[in-house]
Order: C-alpha cells, then structure tokens, then sequence
C-alpha cells in the first residue's frame, strides 16, 4: 500500500508542472492512436453486411441514396508498418441500387456507368497511413469507366468482434466527397427554378466488415 500511496502523491504534486502537462498530452496522443487490439491479418469483405453507398442531391432539394449490392474485396493490415498494409475492391456497376427502378436503369446507361461496356468498377490502394485524429487514410485509385483518379478515404476503426460462427471480424467506417465529373459521370439536366437536377458532388460511404483470414 505504500507504494501506492507514494506514487499517488508525487503525481498529485507535480500535475502541475510544464513536464507533466506535457506527458499528459503526449499520453492522450499516443491513445488516440494505439489501437485496443492487434489488426494484423489478411481480410476479406463480407457482403452481407458491408455497405458500398453514395449520396447525391436531387433537383436541389433533397438527397438521393444508394448502394452497389454486388462487389467483393479483400485487404492486409499491419499495425507495425502500415505501409504494408493495402486493400483492393471490385464492384459490379450493373448492381447499382436506389430503391427506385427507372433511376437504376438510367444509371446502368451511357449517361452514367455504362455497366454493359463497363461491368466493374475498382479501388486499389496505393498508401495507408494513419491520421492526426488515429484514423486510418487510405489513398488508392479508383477506375470508373476506364478513368482512374486517386482519392483518400479517412476511415475510424468501429471494433472487433468474433461471431457464433468463429469468424474474427472488424469493422470501420469512412466517406468522401467526390465530383462525379471527374470520371465521365456528366449527364445533367437544367431545372427551370435554376440549377441542375443531380448535384456534381457525390459522397461516397463506406460500412465494412470484414472477416479475418
């Protein structure tokens, strides 16, 4: 007990002090980043219950949501070097889901995917690095329609859970905004109050989980 005790007093006394603010700050830092667990491993998505979204507005006025029901990917972390980590995604276009008919097969046409001449599109991760926040950003390209621009995705690490079934999954969370224009995505149509009917900026959503190899 009088270890303790001794412990405890020296850090009341010099809380106070330049050098114990400054641990302080350097500790909240260093949690802020270390992760709870180790997420080394190889991963593979788990369709069922990952979520490829986006979200554009609609006439000005409202946001339409959607999601690509068909993709597949798989990815490597290593908490020691992150610049070993990577990840790669296929999605198929033609699986484009609004809950809206006639606008999903407006997107499969040549005003926007294309998913005849173009069936998948593709996000290869080129950099992983960690953020200010401890947040993981992956920068990767991403191929639409035979167009590849390079983007970064800031994703937070939601947690790590094993299933009824043994699988050790893990799970984070991320968006971006994106000009849709960048790659090819140009149809539009003026509306007669002024402005275009679908906005430019898309933000594209990412639910992962993933299941460890």
């Amino acid at each position: 007990m009088g270890i303790f005790s001794r412990k405890s007093t020296e850090s009341t006394k010099n809380a106070g002090t330049p050098d114990a603010t400054a641990a302080v700050a350097a500790g909240d830092s260093a949690a802020a980043v270390a992760d709870p667990v180790d997420l080394t491993g190889d991963y593979t998505l788990d369709p069922t219950h990952t979520r490829l979204g986006f979200t554009a507005r609609h006439a000005m006025v409202t946001k339409v949501r959607g999601q690509f029901n068909e993709f597949e990917g798989t990815a490597h972390i290593d908490s020691q070097d992150l610049s070993r980590s990577w990840a790669k995604v296929t999605i198929q276009t033609g699986s484009v889901f609004t809950a809206q008919a006639q606008r999903d097969e407006h997107l499969r046409t040549s005003d926007f995917f294309e998913v005849e001449k173009y069936p998948t599109m593709t996000f290869e991760s080129t950099k992983v690095e960690r953020g200010e926040d401890g947040e993981f950003l992956v920068t990767g390209d991403l191929t639409i329609k035979e167009t590849t621009r390079s983007i970064t995705i800031p994703f937070d690490y939601t947690g790590t859970a094993v299933d009824p079934f043994g699988n050790t999954r893990v799970g984070f969370e991320g968006s971006v905004v994106v000009n849709r224009k960048d790659w090819g995505l140009d149809w539009n149509a003026a509306l007669e109050t002024g402005g275009l009917l679908v906005s430019e900026k898309v933000t594209l959503e990412f639910d992962v989980s993933a299941i460890k190899a």
